[in-house]
């Protein structure tokens, strides 16, 4: 491998290692992970991590191998987050609105504003007589949302969010299904309890 090539491996490895590397914003990882996907995947394998590129969607990220039964397992690299309720139920909706969005045959980036989210939210968040609390909860949850690289705000809009499609990766159809139904049982339970 040349000196060029070996800095561009080097330096997508590093970007990986930083989180995830979207084909349309940081182009000349996208490239050289193309370019040189052999060397940096033996790279993490070396390490149980494993590089997964959604080539469609248009990006990469890092992911945990699982341990293998018999063998002690590698320290993990890649940190899991425990996410408090409310950033999970945004998530799920995000990424329900997300299906949505796709089955309807849009092209393009979902965009949502500020306000648009916080309506998602308050049908779920507790009953409160107080708006500004329920407001303040709300734009708390879009903000830890948008830390985790789940939302990105648009330049220029501050109100305006573009929901990230690596939300896929982390909630699937399963979960998404799941999800549904425990706040169907959780409706019901509200319903019985009037």
């Amino acid at each position: 491998m040349t000196e060029p090539e070996a800095h561009a491996t080097g330096s997508t490895i590093i970007r990986l290692m930083q989180g995830v590397v979207y084909r349309e914003s940081d182009e000349d990882s996208w490239i050289a992970l193309e370019r040189h996907s052999g060397a940096v995947r033996d790279h993490f394998a070396a390490i149980g991590v494993e590089v997964v590129v959604d080539d469609v969607e248009g990006y990469a990220y890092l992911r945990s191998l699982p341990d293998v039964d018999g063998e002690e397992p590698l320290p993990r690299l890649v940190r899991r987050r425990r996410l408090t309720y409310n950033v999970s139920l945004l998530l799920v909706l995000l990424r329900k609105r997300l299906v949505e969005f796709e089955t309807s045959g849009a092209e393009g980036k979902l965009v949502l504003t500020t306000e648009q989210i916080i309506e998602m939210l308050r049908l779920f968040l507790a009953d409160s007589t107080n708006e500004a609390r329920v407001v303040d909860t709300a734009s708390a949850t879009i903000k830890k949302a948008a830390e985790l690289g789940f939302l990105r705000q648009l330049r220029g809009q501050a109100d305006t969010w573009e929901v990230r499609r690596i939300l896929k990766a982390y909630i699937d159809a399963e979960t998404l299904s799941d999800f549904a139904g425990k706040l169907r049982e959780y409706a019901g339970a509200g319903a019985s309890d009037e």
